[in-house]
């Protein structure tokens, strides 16, 4: 059997044709393809299908948005995706649309030592309830129960909730960005898009002298890869104050995952950033905001942190969740 995944975030669109041998996913051809570049879509997957000439069975992607009814509106791109488009595209009856974490969820499985990193190992419960958060262009977050027999993944857009202060420091930070956006949702400050948002209200309202190397480097290219950069080279002090509260804000809103879904198998962090700012979420701050949470820290202390390495999970997890389906 020929499974073609896909990926599909705010930055980037990857795809892949698996081959299917029991529930082994061995690669046939892969590609990444800048998201915002294309109008859609069904016209990367057509241009893909075309240059390798490959014809799928099955077919699933993993979407950065909601999911309902087999539609998307994706909320980092212009684009309205359908699964009755798709499935027209490319011949097939049926093609599958999961949320990019569900996807994430569903290659967890497929994942060796090799692929995480450990910041708590904590006291893992197999057949309790994971969860999965990811800051990249935006905040996803998922999780997967225990039904008796395996992790079955589920949705949510726990990233679009509000964004909760712990502190003066956070409040003021709320302020700032409630000024501009009205509503404030934890996907503002732990993203990609949050890294800048940070250093702007650290610069406007602590007045933190800027780098003029960064600053024109921000303005030039990525703006967020800028500040990650200068942070971790320390080229730039206030990078550096940016990251360290960025991180503090994640280990934050992790911990608030993982009592949401009360996640005693294992919180697992993923996303672009994550592995590129590996060495500072294995400091203090991390797990300590992580933790810090009231009466019910001594629970959180037992919770085994991962952060996944492998930047092919979501697309191994379309995968799979296509090999899975049966309707």
């Amino acid at each position: 059997m020929k499974i073609l995944a896909g990926d599909i975030g705010g930055t980037s669109t990857r795809l892949a044709y698996f081959r299917a041998d029991g529930g082994n996913l061995s690669p046939m051809a892969e590609g990444r393809f800048p998201s915002k570049e294309s109008g859609s879509l069904v016209e990367i997957v057509a241009r893909f299908a075309a240059e390798h000439r490959l014809a799928a069975d099955r077919a699933c992607f993993g979407i950065a948005g909601p999911v309902r009814e087999g539609r998307v509106r994706t909320p980092n791109l212009p684009w309205s995706i359908e699964a009755s488009e798709l499935a027209s595209a490319l011949a097939l009856p049926t093609v599958y649309l999961i949320n990019d974490l569900e996807a994430n969820a569903y290659g967890i499985d497929l994942l060796g030592e090799k692929d995480l990193s450990v910041l708590n190992p904590g006291t893992p419960d197999p057949t309790g309830t994971i969860a999965i958060i990811s800051a990249g262009t935006g905040l996803g977050e998922a999780l997967a129960y225990w039904d008796g027999s395996a992790h079955r993944p589920l949705p949510s857009e726990a990233g679009h909730a509000d964004f909760a202060p712990r502190n003066e420091l956070e409040a003021d930070l709320l302020l700032y960005l409630r000024a501009e956006h009205g509503r404030v949702s934890s996907e503002r400050v732990v993203s990609g898009p949050g890294l800048r948002n940070i250093y702007r209200f650290l610069r406007d309202t602590r007045h933190l002298p800027e780098t003029p190397a960064v600053a024109e480097e921000m303005r030039q290219g990525d703006p967020s890869a800028a500040i990650s950069k200068a942070a971790l080279d320390g080229s730039c002090p206030l990078c550096g104050q940016v990251l360290e509260l960025f991180v503090s804000l994640y280990g934050a809103e992790a911990g608030n995952s993982a009592l949401r879904y009360l996640a005693t198998g294992g919180i697992y962090v993923g996303g672009g950033i994550a592995p590129k700012i590996i060495d500072l979420l294995k400091r203090p701050t991390f797990m300590v905001a992580f933790t810090a949470k009231g009466r019910l820290s001594p629970l959180l202390e037992t919770i085994p942190v991962r952060v996944i390495l492998n930047d092919r999970t979501a697309l191994l997890g379309a995968g799979r969740c296509a090999l899975l389906r049966t309707s």
